[in-house]
């Protein structure tokens, strides 16, 4: 359950947007913006590719063979370092801010937040990532998780339902949190109407039960908050 609980939490941070995924769509831009050579490109499409895989150590041994000065590479480490609960994370994450990733760069920070149980920092830094990259589905999800967990419901509920419209794929991961927010306040019918049109499955409910308990019940859930984007 802890698994999905931090699914939600976090990335429900970040990364994808499927329940249970947890890779999602890297962000083709850079810190310098200066483009990469075409074998570069190859290198970074191939640690693309493991990482969805979940061969999260070879992608990044794909990735360290690339300059770090270019803001593709440093932000697909950053992520994968997160992943890996790796304290390099945060300085590479940190090194975004000020260019034209910096939405990355305070979305990851508080994904990092997030997963510290400081849902206080991580409402400051994805703030900052959502008014930076409005559109941004993950961004908007994430916001919402951490409006969730200190109990902003509408907030929350707000924050869902932009990234499920905004997201250009059926979003379950958005879906999954506001079925969880519905059940929060035992809107149960709402809750259901809703699983139904999302596709989630019986598991997805029973986890999405599990989180708004533990929702009730603050200080035990604190130790199990993590972001949602991978």
């Amino acid at each position: 359950m802890k698994a999905v609980i931090a699914a939600f939490g976090l990335l429900m941070l970040g990364g994808c947007a499927t329940p249970g995924a947890s890779n999602p769509p890297w962000l083709a831009l850079n810190s310098s913006c200066a483009k990469l050579s075409g074998d570069q490109e190859l290198s970074m499409n191939l640690a693309d590719d493991m990482a969805k895989q979940g061969k999260l150590h070879a992608s990044l041994a794909n990735l360290q063979s690339l300059p770090e000065r270019y803001g593709q590479v440093q932000l697909r480490k950053a992520r994968i370092y997160r992943q890996l609960g790796r304290s390099e994370a945060e300085p590479l994450y940190r090194g975004l801010l000020g260019t034209c990733l910096a939405a990355d760069g305070e979305h990851g920070l508080g994904q990092l937040a997030v997963g510290r149980g400081d849902n206080a920092q991580a409402l400051t830094y994805l703030q900052n990532a959502a008014r930076l990259a409005p559109t941004d589905a993950n961004i908007r999800n994430d916001l919402g998780v951490v409006y969730l967990n200190l109990l902003r419901v509408d907030d929350a509920r707000f924050e869902f339902l932009t990234a499920l419209e905004l997201s250009k794929e059926d979003d379950g991961l958005a879906a999954l949190n506001l079925v969880t927010l519905l059940i929060y306040q035992d809107n149960w019918q709402q809750a259901a109407e809703l699983v139904t049109r999302a596709g989630l499955t019986p598991q997805h409910v029973s986890d999405a039960q599990a989180r708004a308990q533990a929702l009730k019940a603050p200080a035990k859930a604190a130790s199990d908050q993590v972001a949602a984007i991978k």
